[in-house]
């Protein structure tokens, strides 16, 4: 009995210590770091659309530019999130940009060509970016 509470006791503090190193973990300054990877939204969608598990391997929470037209902007208080269009149907790149970007994404409209660059944390129905920056309006 009293190795089991010692046990439990080890497990909890390890879990108190894992857990306060996460949430003290630096933040990422995407607009200061150089990116990984560039691709098209076409490209990009296509590759974890064919198999997930290489682009997981390949994009998972690398900085990534990305290229492509805008099909919807959302905008949810002071964020906004930007939508590329892609050869599929069914699925886009959406990006969700950073606070400071807010007053750019208004200059933004649809159909306008964008490289966004921010940090690819995986794919839904769509590919999504977050921590965006925006690098270049046509």
């Amino acid at each position: 009995m009293k190795k089991i509470s010692i046990y439990i006791l080890i497990i909890g503090l390890l879990g108190i210590f894992i857990g306060y190193k996460m949430y003290n973990k630096p933040h990422i300054n995407v607009a200061k770091k150089s990116v990984d990877i560039n691709i098209a939204a076409s490209t990009l969608l296509a590759d974890f659309s064919s198999d997930e598990t290489k682009a997981n391997s390949k994009y998972l929470d690398k900085i990534i530019a990305v290229k492509g037209m805008v099909t919807n902007i959302e905008f949810n208080g002071e964020k906004a999130a930007i939508s590329l269009h892609t050869k599929d149907d069914f699925g886009s790149v959406v990006c969700y940009l950073v606070k400071d970007e807010f007053k750019k994404s208004a200059e933004i409209k649809e159909g306008q060509e964008v490289v966004l660059k921010g940090i690819c944390t995986g794919f839904l129905m769509d590919v999504i970016l977050v921590k965006c920056v925006i690098m270049n309006l046509k």
